[in-house]
Protein backbone atom coordinates (compact mmCIF):
# COMPACT_ATOMS: atom_id res chain seq x y z
CA UNK A 1 0.00 0.00 0.00
CA UNK A 2 1.24 3.47 -0.85
CA UNK A 3 1.96 5.50 2.30
CA UNK A 4 2.86 8.88 0.80
CA UNK A 5 5.75 10.71 -0.80
CA UNK A 6 8.86 9.14 0.69
CA UNK A 7 11.53 11.57 -0.43
CA UNK A 8 12.69 14.07 -3.03
CA UNK A 9 16.15 13.63 -4.54
CA UNK A 10 17.86 16.98 -5.18
CA UNK A 11 21.24 17.06 -6.95
CA UNK A 12 23.78 19.46 -5.44
CA UNK A 13 27.50 19.97 -5.93
CA UNK A 14 28.24 19.59 -2.21
CA UNK A 15 25.55 18.19 0.13
CA UNK A 16 27.15 19.79 3.19
CA UNK A 17 27.21 23.24 1.62
CA UNK A 18 23.66 22.77 0.31
CA UNK A 19 22.45 21.77 3.77
CA UNK A 20 24.00 24.90 5.27
CA UNK A 21 22.35 27.04 2.59
CA UNK A 22 18.96 25.43 3.18
CA UNK A 23 19.21 26.10 6.91
CA UNK A 24 20.38 29.68 6.38
CA UNK A 25 17.74 30.58 3.78
CA UNK A 26 14.73 28.55 4.94
CA UNK A 27 15.44 27.39 8.48
CA UNK A 28 15.43 23.68 7.56
CA UNK A 29 18.10 21.61 9.30
CA UNK A 30 19.80 18.51 7.90
CA UNK A 31 20.21 15.89 10.61
CA UNK A 32 21.38 12.79 8.78
CA UNK A 33 23.04 11.37 5.71
CA UNK A 34 25.92 9.19 4.61
CA UNK A 35 27.42 7.39 1.61
CA UNK A 36 26.03 4.98 -0.96
CA UNK A 37 29.32 3.10 -1.29
CA UNK A 38 28.16 1.02 -4.26
CA UNK A 39 26.57 3.94 -6.13
CA UNK A 40 29.23 6.66 -6.03
CA UNK A 41 26.93 9.13 -4.27
CA UNK A 42 26.62 10.67 -0.81
CA UNK A 43 23.98 12.80 0.86
CA UNK A 44 22.58 14.90 3.65
CA UNK A 45 18.98 14.41 4.73
CA UNK A 46 16.37 16.91 5.88
CA UNK A 47 13.56 15.12 7.70
CA UNK A 48 9.96 16.29 7.40
CA UNK A 49 8.34 13.61 9.55
CA UNK A 50 8.65 10.36 7.59
CA UNK A 51 9.19 12.29 4.36
CA UNK A 52 12.64 13.68 3.68
CA UNK A 53 14.69 15.79 1.32
CA UNK A 54 17.78 14.03 0.01
CA UNK A 55 20.56 16.45 -0.96
CA UNK A 56 22.66 14.17 -3.14
CA UNK A 57 26.16 14.64 -4.52
CA UNK A 58 28.75 12.50 -6.28
CA UNK A 59 31.98 11.34 -4.63
CA UNK A 60 33.15 9.09 -7.49
CA UNK A 61 31.88 9.99 -10.94
CA UNK A 62 33.00 6.78 -12.67
CA UNK A 63 31.05 4.71 -10.15
CA UNK A 64 28.04 7.04 -10.22
CA UNK A 65 27.84 6.81 -14.01
CA UNK A 66 27.18 3.08 -13.65
CA UNK A 67 24.53 3.30 -10.92
CA UNK A 68 20.77 3.72 -11.18
CA UNK A 69 20.71 6.97 -9.16
CA UNK A 70 24.15 8.22 -10.15
CA UNK A 71 23.30 8.54 -13.86
CA UNK A 72 20.37 10.97 -13.44
CA UNK A 73 22.22 12.77 -10.63
CA UNK A 74 25.25 13.44 -12.84
CA UNK A 75 22.93 14.56 -15.63
CA UNK A 76 21.13 17.02 -13.35
CA UNK A 77 24.41 18.35 -11.93
CA UNK A 78 25.59 19.07 -15.47
CA UNK A 79 22.42 21.17 -15.85
CA UNK A 80 23.19 23.11 -12.67
CA UNK A 81 21.45 20.94 -10.09
CA UNK A 82 17.87 20.53 -8.94
CA UNK A 83 15.24 17.82 -8.58
CA UNK A 84 16.50 14.48 -9.91
CA UNK A 85 13.54 12.26 -9.09
CA UNK A 86 11.22 11.37 -6.22
CA UNK A 87 9.96 8.27 -4.46
CA UNK A 88 6.68 6.89 -3.17
CA UNK A 89 6.83 4.93 0.10
CA UNK A 90 5.13 1.54 0.26
CA UNK A 91 4.80 -1.06 2.98
CA UNK A 92 4.26 -3.88 0.46
CA UNK A 93 6.66 -3.47 -2.44
CA UNK A 94 6.18 -6.98 -3.80
CA UNK A 95 2.38 -6.78 -3.91
CA UNK A 96 2.31 -3.23 -5.29
CA UNK A 97 4.88 -4.09 -7.93
CA UNK A 98 2.95 -7.18 -9.06
CA UNK A 99 -0.30 -5.23 -9.36
CA UNK A 100 1.27 -2.36 -11.27
CA UNK A 101 3.12 -4.66 -13.66
CA UNK A 102 -0.09 -6.54 -14.37
CA UNK A 103 -1.55 -3.19 -15.46
CA UNK A 104 1.41 -2.42 -17.76
CA UNK A 105 3.96 -0.69 -15.51
CA UNK A 106 7.61 -0.70 -16.60
CA UNK A 107 8.91 -0.76 -13.01
CA UNK A 108 11.92 -3.05 -12.76
CA UNK A 109 12.73 -5.87 -10.36
CA UNK A 110 13.32 -4.94 -6.71
CA UNK A 111 16.81 -3.65 -5.90
CA UNK A 112 18.26 -3.89 -2.39
CA UNK A 113 20.09 -0.80 -1.21
CA UNK A 114 21.87 0.56 1.82
CA UNK A 115 23.57 3.67 3.14
CA UNK A 116 26.30 3.74 5.76
CA UNK A 117 26.03 6.59 8.24
CA UNK A 118 28.97 8.39 9.80
CA UNK A 119 28.31 6.53 13.07
CA UNK A 120 28.63 3.19 11.26
CA UNK A 121 24.93 2.32 11.37
CA UNK A 122 23.48 0.91 8.15
CA UNK A 123 20.15 2.00 6.69
CA UNK A 124 18.59 -0.52 4.29
CA UNK A 125 15.68 -0.66 1.85
CA UNK A 126 14.31 -2.20 -1.33
CA UNK A 127 13.13 -0.23 -4.32
CA UNK A 128 11.84 -0.55 -7.86
CA UNK A 129 12.58 2.03 -10.54
CA UNK A 130 10.96 2.85 -13.89
CA UNK A 131 12.95 2.70 -17.11
CA UNK A 132 13.68 6.45 -17.02
CA UNK A 133 14.29 8.71 -14.04
CA UNK A 134 14.01 12.47 -14.21
CA UNK A 135 12.22 15.52 -12.81
CA UNK A 136 9.35 15.08 -15.30
CA UNK A 137 9.29 11.28 -15.18
CA UNK A 138 7.24 8.92 -12.96
CA UNK A 139 8.61 8.15 -9.49
CA UNK A 140 10.22 5.02 -8.11
CA UNK A 141 8.84 2.95 -5.23
CA UNK A 142 10.70 2.26 -1.99
CA UNK A 143 10.09 0.07 1.05
CA UNK A 144 12.27 0.74 4.09
CA UNK A 145 13.55 -1.99 6.39
CA UNK A 146 11.76 -1.23 9.66
CA UNK A 147 14.46 -3.09 11.60
CA UNK A 148 17.33 -1.00 10.22
CA UNK A 149 18.61 2.36 11.38
CA UNK A 150 16.26 5.36 10.95
CA UNK A 151 13.10 3.28 10.52
CA UNK A 152 12.52 1.66 13.90
CA UNK A 153 9.45 2.86 15.87
CA UNK A 154 11.77 4.82 18.17
CA UNK A 155 13.49 6.54 15.23
CA UNK A 156 10.18 7.52 13.68
CA UNK A 157 8.81 8.86 16.97
CA UNK A 158 11.93 11.00 17.41
CA UNK A 159 11.42 12.50 13.94
CA UNK A 160 7.89 13.56 14.78
CA UNK A 161 9.30 15.64 17.63
CA UNK A 162 12.00 17.26 15.48
CA UNK A 163 11.88 21.07 15.57
CA UNK A 164 13.55 22.87 12.67
CA UNK A 165 15.26 26.24 13.22
CA UNK A 166 12.38 28.05 11.50
CA UNK A 167 10.30 27.30 14.58
CA UNK A 168 9.01 23.74 14.71
CA UNK A 169 7.91 20.75 12.66
CA UNK A 170 7.58 20.98 8.88
CA UNK A 171 5.60 18.83 6.48
CA UNK A 172 5.63 18.39 2.73
CA UNK A 173 2.22 19.26 1.33
CA UNK A 174 2.81 19.07 -2.41
CA UNK A 175 5.37 18.49 -5.12
CA UNK A 176 4.71 20.43 -8.31
CA UNK A 177 6.34 19.25 -11.54
CA UNK A 178 6.57 21.22 -14.78
CA UNK A 179 5.95 19.06 -17.86
CA UNK A 180 5.76 19.84 -21.56
CA UNK A 181 2.35 18.24 -22.08
CA UNK A 182 0.16 17.43 -19.08
CA UNK A 183 -2.32 15.33 -21.05
CA UNK A 184 0.45 13.09 -22.42
CA UNK A 185 2.27 12.85 -19.10
CA UNK A 186 -0.73 11.67 -17.08
CA UNK A 187 -1.00 8.24 -18.79
CA UNK A 188 2.71 7.54 -18.12
CA UNK A 189 2.33 8.33 -14.42
CA UNK A 190 -0.87 6.29 -14.25
CA UNK A 191 0.64 3.28 -16.01
CA UNK A 192 3.97 3.34 -14.15
CA UNK A 193 2.86 4.20 -10.62
CA UNK A 194 -0.92 3.88 -10.65
CA UNK A 195 -1.48 7.58 -9.92
CA UNK A 196 -4.91 9.03 -10.70
CA UNK A 197 -5.12 12.72 -11.57
CA UNK A 198 -7.94 15.23 -11.29
CA UNK A 199 -8.21 18.90 -12.29
CA UNK A 200 -6.28 21.04 -9.82
CA UNK A 201 -8.00 23.79 -7.88
CA UNK A 202 -5.03 25.97 -8.86
CA UNK A 203 -6.32 25.97 -12.46
CA UNK A 204 -4.10 26.77 -15.42
CA UNK A 205 -4.36 23.28 -16.86
CA UNK A 206 -2.69 21.65 -13.83
CA UNK A 207 -3.71 18.22 -12.56
CA UNK A 208 -3.36 16.79 -9.03
CA UNK A 209 -2.94 13.25 -7.71
CA UNK A 210 -3.11 12.27 -4.05
CA UNK A 211 -0.28 10.20 -2.58
CA UNK A 212 -1.15 9.41 1.01
CA UNK A 213 -1.90 12.81 2.52
CA UNK A 214 0.22 14.69 -0.02
CA UNK A 215 -0.28 15.98 -3.56
CA UNK A 216 1.71 15.58 -6.75
CA UNK A 217 0.82 18.28 -9.24
CA UNK A 218 1.60 18.31 -12.96
CA UNK A 219 1.59 21.79 -14.44
CA UNK A 220 2.22 22.99 -18.00
CA UNK A 221 5.77 24.22 -18.51
CA UNK A 222 5.60 27.88 -19.49
CA UNK A 223 8.55 30.14 -20.24
CA UNK A 224 11.09 29.95 -17.44
CA UNK A 225 8.80 28.07 -15.03
CA UNK A 226 10.65 24.76 -15.34
CA UNK A 227 11.78 24.32 -11.74
CA UNK A 228 10.07 21.85 -9.45
CA UNK A 229 8.03 23.57 -6.74
CA UNK A 230 8.29 22.13 -3.23
CA UNK A 231 5.35 23.25 -1.08
CA UNK A 232 5.81 23.02 2.68
CA UNK A 233 3.67 23.85 5.71
CA UNK A 234 5.44 25.15 8.81
CA UNK A 235 4.91 27.35 11.89
CA UNK A 236 5.82 30.58 10.11
CA UNK A 237 3.93 33.91 10.38
CA UNK A 238 3.70 34.50 6.63
CA UNK A 239 4.30 32.72 3.34
CA UNK A 240 7.82 32.55 1.96
CA UNK A 241 8.73 31.94 -1.69
CA UNK A 242 12.41 31.25 -2.44
CA UNK A 243 14.45 29.95 -5.40
CA UNK A 244 17.13 27.66 -4.00
CA UNK A 245 19.14 24.59 -5.09
CA UNK A 246 17.50 24.53 -8.51
CA UNK A 247 13.98 24.40 -7.04
CA UNK A 248 11.30 26.83 -5.95
CA UNK A 249 10.35 26.53 -2.28
CA UNK A 250 7.01 27.81 -1.00
CA UNK A 251 6.56 27.68 2.78
CA UNK A 252 3.12 28.62 4.04
CA UNK A 253 1.81 28.97 7.59
CA UNK A 254 0.55 25.63 8.89
CA UNK A 255 -3.16 25.50 9.59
Amino acid sequence: MFLGIDHLVIAVADPGDAAAQLERELGLAATGGGRHDALGTFNRLVWLGDTYLELIGVFERALAERSWIGVPTVRMLEMGGGLVTWAIATDALGADLAALRAAGSDLGDPIAGERRRADGAVVSWRLATPRLLGPSEPPFLIEHDSASAEWTPADRAARLALAHPLGGSVRLEALELAVDDVSRTIPRFARTAGLRFRPSLTGGGSRDAGVGGQIVRLRPRRGGSGSAVIRLAAPVPEERDVELLGCRWVVRPAR
